[in-house]
């Protein structure tokens, strides 16, 4: 099948789109991929909606209109990479994931993005709301990316570990007999991309210049470092704000912007060493992907706390910022076949779950 896969991640910063030939477990080839980013007004809305998803309606005004300006941009995004496909595989916007007991809204993931409207623009069938299944069967909904990461690694030396750092961090460690082990390993770039527009009015740090600037705060980072979720063991996933209390608990509010940053950017790749203690064996190297191997400050971050060479994905010929959209075009493809999306050792799903949905022109498309 040729397919367009959109991403928009935890970092609102803006909509990946890439054409991806596949039948959803090999790849025959990548095509072109573009980023568009959010106008400043969308960003600041769907930061908004954050906040807000706990307690607002699906029909609250606010809520739809966000909706509507997001699924516009997804919409040009199709337009502009100008390919013809088969279908399209929608992620929409992450605004809540409480998928675990004990949490407020528990047993719940939200996407944002009308999906029908997408496909009546485009003309062409969407695939989305990838996460639902696996939650409503006791898995975490997080993360999806592992299944393509296992297709995309097929040929490279393992035990391999793939990072993706975009608003959370989240990893997928590859064994030599095929094991699959995945989740997230914490914040990444979202506390530092609210720090550094609270901080310098930038919506990120640009070149890691503010966090390269400062020294990490040893007892701010001491607070952070204990908390629960690190030590607990996979599966486990995030929410964008999960660790927002934990930050003020800890003080990092109270900081000068720099140290802050570093702070931030230390925590990130501790987060990350504390995650590898959980892996079945250790791996020969780390792939970084996702907008976090571009700030040096937290590439030199890593580079320091893992024993393992750190490389960013473009070292063995992939697309980084191209990564998670491609990964959406071969999701699309295996929800088309009714390939299951997620497994034991990624989600914690009881066993291999079909998930997602298909809509199509005019109305809902059984798979071929």
């Amino acid at each position: 099948m040729r397919t367009i896969g959109l991403m928009s991640g935890t970092s609102l910063d803006g909509v990946d789109a890439a054409w991806v030939e596949t039948d959803g477990t090999r790849i025959a080839r990548f095509g072109p991929s573009l980023t568009l980013p959010y106008d400043p007004a969308l960003r600041r809305d769907l930061r908004k909606l954050l906040d807000l998803a706990g307690n607002i309606p699906g029909d609250d005004p606010f809520l739809l209109d966000c909706e509507q300006r997001l699924t516009e941009r997804h919409a040009e995004a199709v337009e502009e990479l100008g390919l013809e496909a088969d279908l399209i595989g929608f992620h929409g916007q992450t605004i809540l994931h409480r998928p675990r007991a004990g949490q407020p809204g528990a047993g719940r993931t939200w996407q944002i993005g009308d999906a029908a409207a997408l496909a009546r623009r485009a003309r062409i069938p969407v695939a989305h709301d990838f996460r639902s299944a696996d939650v409503a069967a006791g898995g975490q909904g997080a993360p999806l990316v592992p299944v393509f990461h296992a297709a995309l690694a097929a040929t490279l030396p393992k035990p391999l570990a793939i990072l993706n750092l975009g608003g959370v961090g989240n990893v997928t460690w590859l064994g030599e007999d095929g094991a699959l082990v995945a989740f997230d390993t914490g914040p990444a770039n979202g506390p530092l991309d609210d720090w550094a527009r609270r901080s310098t009015g930038e919506d990120y740090d640009r070149d890691g210049r503010l966090a390269l600037a400062g020294l990490p705060d040893g007892a701010v980072l001491g607070q952070l470092l204990a908390h629960p979720y690190l030590a607990a063991p996979p599966p486990k996933s995030l929410d964008r704000l999960d660790f927002d209390r934990a930050l003020r608990d800890a003080g990092a509010g109270e900081l000068p912007p720099a140290d802050g940053a570093a702070t931030l950017a230390t925590f990130c790749a501790c987060a990350v060493a504390a995650a590898a203690r959980h892996f079945p064996a250790p791996p020969l190297q780390w792939l970084v992907a996702g907008g976090g191997r571009r700030n040096p400050a937290l590439m030199r971050a890593l580079a320091g706390a893992l024993p393992e060479p750190v490389h960013p994905v473009e070292v063995v010929g992939w697309d980084g910022d191209a990564l998670e959209a491609q990964a959406f075009g071969v999701l699309a493809a295996r929800v088309w076949r009714g390939l299951p999306l997620t497994f034991p050792g990624t989600t914690g799903a009881p066993g291999p779950t079909v998930g997602g949905q298909l809509t199509g022109v005019s109305g809902p498309l059984v798979p071929a």
